[in-house]
């Protein structure tokens, strides 16, 4: 086969994209420690470069924003582990309550004449394990954070060292001022992302625990964090963060607290999502919705919990290095929720005609 057709230069491309994935699968352990580093740093630089402008020492400021990560850090870990561990001491008798109220709701309907086999559908349905799956995303984020030392560490030599990163980027590459541009543009999205996501986030934990603790649900705490974590998790984390607070109230207080609960949610996520968020992120990161979601199952899938939060700054990344070539351009236009003109698509694909001749 001639290596310069464009088939063959297609099929070199993927069996590399799969070498390059299966390398990060393996070394995820190694891998999800370096990302989180990665963007904690990115996300932690804007309060350096502003210390900076007072004229305070850089260390000064590295230190002081590494003290309050490590207060933030360890205060969620008392809260998350203390939360679990009474939750899943009291699994049993959750189960036991949701269980009884399912069968309720069974035998209700069976006056309706919708007869339901209760053993059948209990046989499938663990309620159980419903109320398991967001403590289960809160297991595995303390598995990651279990490495924190090294975390910290790494952000701690990625802050010092991104004072002269830009200048060794200048001279290692062979066309630095259009890198450097990605790259600014890069950093400049993912600081404004992360800290507008930040701020809603916080402000959607805030509201759905002040909310849950006015209906008086059990480890309202527990799942205000589980509201602000799942928050960074586009589309669907704001339903699996729903899910076990309702269950909850459906088990303590019947159907009427549960649908308040669950109508507290739709509200809260409505007004931040759709009113706040795009009120201060404008028209957002050009990723289009599907390509937002494929990229969360994507990410979740290589790198897990982790890759869930991440998902959208990584899947910039790719769409911003696609975007550095004109050969790949027109793959970065596929990612963009922008309606490109006819005239675009057709210079990408131009441009990409023109280097595969040369």
């Amino acid at each position: 086969m001639d290596i310069k057709s464009p088939t063959a230069k297609a099929m070199m491309v993927m069996a590399c994209i799969v070498i390059v994935l299966a390398g990060i699968k393996a070394a995820s352990v190694i891998m999800v420690p370096f990302l989180l580093s990665a963007f904690i740093a990115i996300a932690c630089s804007p309060l350096i470069n502003w210390a900076a402008r007072y004229s305070i020492p850089r260390w000064a400021s590295v230190t002081l924003v590494i003290l309050i990560i490590l207060v933030i850090g360890f205060m969620l870990a008392g809260l998350i582990t203390q939360s679990l561990s009474e939750f899943r001491a009291n699994m049993p008798v959750y189960r036991e309550q949701l269980s009884g109220e399912f069968a309720w709701v069974i035998n209700k309907l069976a006056v309706l004449n919708i007869n339901i086999d209760q053993q059948l559908i209990m046989s499938y349905l663990d309620p159980g394990a419903a109320m398991s799956v967001a403590t289960g995303f809160l297991s595995g984020m303390g598995s990651v954070l279990s490495n924190l030392f090294l975390i910290i560490l790494t952000v701690i030599f990625m802050l010092f060292e991104a004072e002269t990163m830009p200048k060794r980027i200048h001279v290692a590459l062979a066309d630095p001022d259009m890198k450097m541009t990605h790259i600014d543009r890069f950093l400049q999205s993912v600081n404004s992302y992360l800290g507008i996501k930040m701020l809603v986030s916080l402000g959607t934990g805030l509201c759905i625990g002040l909310w849950l603790y006015f209906l008086g649900v059990d480890h309202f705490l527990l799942w205000s964090v589980l509201a602000f974590m799942l928050n960074f998790i586009p589309n669907i984390g704001s339903i699996i963060a729903a899910i076990p607070a309702v269950l909850m109230a459906f088990v303590e207080f019947g159907f009427a607290k549960a649908g308040l609960a669950g109508l507290g949610f739709v509200v809260v996520n409505m007004v931040m999502g759709n009113v706040i968020e795009p009120r201060f992120m404008g028209r957002g990161l050009g990723l289009s919705t599907l390509v937002v979601f494929l990229s969360l199952i994507f990410w979740g899938w290589l790198l897990g919990s982790v890759g869930m939060l991440l998902s959208v700054p990584l899947t910039m990344v790719v769409k911003i290095a696609l975007e550095s070539r004109d050969e790949s351009k027109w793959l970065a236009i596929l990612l963009s929720s922008d309606d490109p003109t006819r005239e675009t698509v057709e210079e990408a694909k131009g441009n990409e005609e023109t280097q595969a001749s040369n």
